[in-house]
């Protein structure tokens, strides 16, 4: 089992100000058209090597950076990953008997580990996408609906 519990360590200002430079300047050798990208690591004690990176492992510390740039902290998380229903719930802002409703009637796709329910960090993100959808609907049709009747919305 590997850990995806998110940390909460927020970037220190001097990250984010070092993540911010940083984040411009790989965008600026960011090419698209190749499969890989090179950089050059330089050691303390002045000693270089060119490493290649495939592009959207490059574009994903980009991300990453840009992210610690706006002062927010980031986790990775596999797509395969199994998480518990503790973990998942934390990641949907629910609680987990709430959650455990949802998995027990179907609504999300889990499976057993001996007596333990794990849910597949995609299947949590496709009901997520889910939810927010429909949400997105239905508050689209509320605006409509307010328009309709002269609301003033």
């Amino acid at each position: 089992m590997m850990n995806t519990t998110v940390r909460p360590d927020l970037p220190t200002a001097e990250e984010v100000t070092l993540a911010r430079e940083s984040s411009r300047l790989l965008s600026l050798y960011l090419s698209s058209q190749d499969e890989s990208q090179s950089i050059r690591v330089i050691d303390a004690a002045g000693e270089h090597e060119a490493v290649r990176l495939p592009t959207a492992a490059y574009r994903l510390l980009i991300d990453i950076l840009s992210e610690m740039a706006q002062g927010n902290a980031v986790s990775l998380i596999p797509v395969h990953a199994e998480l518990t229903t503790q973990e998942a719930a934390d990641m949907l802002n629910v609680s987990r008997p709430h959650l455990v409703k949802l998995l027990d009637g179907g609504t999300i796709p889990f499976h057993k580990v001996g007596t333990h329910r794990r849910v597949y960090y995609q299947d949590l993100v496709s009901y997520k996408n889910r939810i927010d959808a429909d949400r997105t609907k239905a508050l689209e049709e509320l605006a409509a609906q307010a328009q309709e009747l002269n609301m003033g919305y």
